[in-house]
């Protein structure tokens, strides 16, 4: 029996990505972004006032802009290593990678008491953390109109709450039974909701975890 198709619904450029590591596997995966990421004006604050950046997506170094040249005497608390090379790659210094996690990688640098969050508008805010939002995802209607579709039979990748509970709104109890999900953690499972074929957690909050999560269940029967 054939491995199941995947669907990747997170925005560009992770999606060609996790496509491209699905398809490294012999998955064969196409991806249907839910969100646009798009850059937001801001303006830099005193750098003086912050200690160091804190970054949860690769999408701020991203879509930061010339703004986060006045920051970039700060170092950087990055959840993961997939965020620090994104920094690395805007000029940024890297103090600390954490595993995934912004509130276990603000605890695993208790020496930077003064963090700036430099942020998407949605968010889970940190405590005692400074946010200011950078950039923005937008949903794609037309691919929420696509969903059902090109979900059915396939197991479906998501990486955000916020993705699972756009993709979960659309799909009806009945029709979920033919689609398996994989899931980037508990949060997003839940977010996913029940009635699914099958629903497995990535063992940590990476892309490579959660392929790996999706590939198994691609292949089992």
């Amino acid at each position: 029996m054939p491995p199941r198709r995947a669907l990747v619904l997170r925005p560009e450029p992770g999606a060609t990505r996790t496509c491209a590591a699905l398809a490294a596997a012999g998955v064969e995966a196409s991806a249907l972004p839910l969100f646009e990421t798009r850059a937001v004006a801001w303006t830099a604050p005193d750098p003086a006032r912050f200690d160091a950046l804190l970054l949860t997506s690769a999408n701020a170094p991203r879509h930061a802009g010339t703004a986060l040249d006045t920051l970039s005497v700060l170092p950087v608390v990055a959840v993961g290593a997939a965020t620090a090379a994104a920094a690395r790659a805007a000029g940024l210094r890297i103090a600390h990678v954490g595993t995934g996690n912004a509130r276990d990688s603000v605890a695993g640098a208790p020496h930077f008491s003064r963090l700036l969050h430099l942020a998407g508008r949605d968010r889970i805010d940190v405590p005692d953390v400074t946010a200011i939002t950078v950039y923005a995802s937008e949903a794609r209607p037309e691919a929420a109109d696509a969903l059902e579709m090109a979900s059915s039979g396939a197991v479906v990748l998501l990486h955000s709450v916020r993705a699972a509970t756009h993709f979960a709104a659309r799909i009806a109890q009945k029709r979920r039974s033919g689609t398996r999900i994989a899931a980037l953690s508990a949060a997003v499972a839940a977010a996913a909701g029940d009635g699914w074929g099958a629903t497995a957690i990535a063992p940590a909050p990476t892309d490579a975890a959660l392929v790996a999560t999706a590939v198994r269940l691609a292949i089992d029967p």
